[in-house]
């Protein structure tokens, strides 16, 4: 497997495919990054050797099937290559096209995005019925889910190979057409922006508004402390997917969330969000 970006998301799926015993090819951009990246793959790695999930000698021969690089070029021989770059839809496509050059006929290409549309990111590559969306859930060794988003040119082979691997790598994995934000996204995102709502309007403070969800609906984190864990300025570039997507002014996103995010007041990574961390 070669996989595109090793932030929080790449590294999480590099992580998930040398536990299930896949070789992993890594690329960055620079060996700043890449450093970084081999980092995060270790730490969880090692996480899972302190919650007795792995052993230390196990964490250390996986690490091995990790190879790192800057260049692209050191996919041409993997059987699916992972973009797990930011999500923006002009850097995921500059990032496809630049695997589009190297990707056999026989090789799976797959986007780890959560709203943007298959259909429009295969327009650069040579083989677009090779591509789909593969959508990861952070953390990923720990996520069970696996959305499978099937463009419109995607083959039922290709489909069935990504089914194939996903499952290989411990995922319950849902297939979805490919329209706005899918399925997760395009359910997550309204209650999350609905909740911004309330807060704007001042319905009930932000803590209440968490605490009748974890305690009416059983959910493990309020909707206000999610936004925060996923970040406000995603949660706002999913609903304009949305709101662009469809059209419809439900997805209008809150005034709040532009607020905030104008405001630089991302969540958790700025250190402020909804909440102070």
């Amino acid at each position: 497997m070669g996989v595109l970006g090793l932030g929080t998301m790449g590294s999480g799926i590099a992580q998930t495919a040398l536990e299930s015993g896949i070789e992993v090819f890594a690329v960055e951009l620079n060996d700043e990054l890449l450093s970084k990246g081999a980092a995060r793959v270790k730490d969880g790695l090692e996480r899972r050797v302190r919650s007795g999930k792995l052993s230390s000698g196990k964490s250390s021969s996986l690490l091995s099937s990790l190879s790192l690089s800057t260049d692209i070029s050191s996919f041409r021989n993997c059987d699916i290559i992972v973009e797990a770059v930011f999500e923006n839809a002009e850097t995921k496509s500059s990032a496809l096209a630049s695997i589009g050059r190297i990707a056999g006929e026989g090789t799976i290409v797959a986007s780890n995005t959560s709203s943007i549309s298959i259909t429009l990111l295969s327009k650069g590559l040579k083989y677009p019925g090779n591509f789909i969306g593969m959508h990861f859930f952070n953390p990923v060794p720990v996520m069970k889910l696996l959305e499978l988003v099937r463009g419109y040119l995607t083959t039922n082979e290709t489909v069935e190979k990504a089914k194939s691997i996903g499952e290989k790598m411990g995922k319950e994995v849902v297939e979805v057409r490919d329209y706005p934000g899918f399925v997760s996204n395009r359910v997550l995102m309204p209650m999350i922006n609905e909740a911004a709502f309330a807060l704007m309007e001042g319905i009930a403070r932000k803590e209440d508004i968490d605490r009748v969800m974890k305690l009416g609906m059983n959910h493990p984190m309020g909707p206000l402390e999610l936004a925060d864990f996923i970040g406000v300025d995603v949660c706002l570039d999913i609903m304009n997917v949305l709101y662009s997507g469809f059209k419809d002014p439900k997805y209008r996103p809150c005034p709040l969330l532009v607020n905030m995010v104008n405001a630089g007041r991302t969540g958790r990574k700025s250190g402020e969000g909804f909440y102070k961390y």
